[in-house]
């Protein structure tokens, strides 16, 4: 019989027995119990740890078919990892997921403003300390040989990382980088077809296993284009097809600080990947820069227009009381 997929909201009505309950968090004690599982359970693991909250919403055929195995092989692994069973390895992530939004490594409820400003700030530190242990720098100079030579760079991204991608696309070309970043899924996936053995395609990802993403850098890669992956994840869909994996991950915590820190990680990476770009060619770089320099000046206010615009400053404000 086909299980129901769990709803993040089921983890506020159904009880987590306590042998569920693991220290640092379901994700990180699954990736820790990889290592001692079989070739087919470490599939199933894998699988989880690609798209945690994507599990949640698949029954256990599902999983099972994606992972290429049976569906008792999905219930074994689960309680090889710990747990009672599928459904109760959902129930774990969902909560994960729900009790992440409201919690930060390390923040107590208790914890005052400034001290949750402080901790958060401290975290993001560490994420990035941390990130560059990832990063292989063989594929970083040929990222940075690659986008230097490319005729045209397209970037690519759905969900939080759309956002990366489109600063990326915008960063490189103030040094001249022919680059573009479509918003759309379906233009991506189109431009990407259309890309050249001379272009290039960055895909990020944090998961590396988003359907869209992934589709878009198999269409670059038919159409003959280098494609470069950043991703939290070594091993991903995204990974084994790109040409170049730059993997920049975090803490291995909960969910959302695990994406939260990629996201810093990644967009540290592609600023490495711009200043080494125009390191290599400093002349037309600066050229580039001087020009969009010039443009963005003229969408700024002189200081004496701000002053007018604004008004009085807050001083100037209390002087007036």
């Amino acid at each position: 019989m086909r299980s129901v997929p769990l709803t993040v909201s089921e983890a506020n009505v159904v009880t987590q027995p306590a042998e569920l309950t693991f220290e640092r968090g379901a994700i990180p004690h699954i990736r820790s119990q990889i290592p001692a599982l079989t070739a087919s359970d470490a599939r199933v693991a894998q699988l989880i740890l690609a798209d945690p909250m994507g599990v949640i919403e698949l029954s256990t055929s599902e999983l099972a078919h994606r992972a290429r195995t049976s569906p008792s092989t999905v219930v074994r692994c689960c309680q090889r990892l710990g747990f009672e069973g599928f459904r109760h390895l959902r129930l774990a992530l969902a909560r994960e997921v729900r009790e992440d939004v409201l919690h930060h490594e390390g923040i107590a409820d208790d914890d005052p403003e400034p001290t949750i400003l402080a901790k958060v700030f401290a975290s993001a530190a560490r994420a990035l300390a941390e990130g560059t242990s990832t990063i292989d720098a063989t594929a970083f100079t040929r990222a940075v040989a690659d986008i230097r030579h490319a005729r045209r760079v397209l970037f690519v991204g759905v969900g939080t990382s759309a956002p990366i991608a489109q600063d990326a696309a915008y960063r490189f070309a103030t040094i001249g980088v022919v680059s573009d970043a479509p918003p759309d899924v379906h233009v991506q996936h189109v431009a990407a077809r259309l890309l050249s053995k001379d272009d290039v395609c960055v895909a990020i990802s944090h998961t590396g296993a988003t359907r869209e993403t992934v589709a878009t850098v198999r269409a670059a890669r038919d159409a003959g284009a280098t494609t470069i992956a950043v991703t939290s994840f070594s091993r991903s869909p995204i990974s084994r097809l790109a040409d170049v994996v730059l993997v920049a991950g975090g803490p291995e915590l909960s969910f959302r600080h695990e994406a939260m820190a990629s996201r810093l990680a990644h967009l540290s990476l592609l600023d490495a990947l711009y200043v080494a770009v125009a390191m290599r060619f400093q002349e037309s770089a600066r050229t580039a820069l001087d020009a969009a320099t010039e443009v963005i000046a003229t969408h700024r206010f002189a200081a004496g227009r701000i002053r007018r615009v604004a008004g009085p400053t807050r001083e100037g404000r209390r002087a007036a009381r």
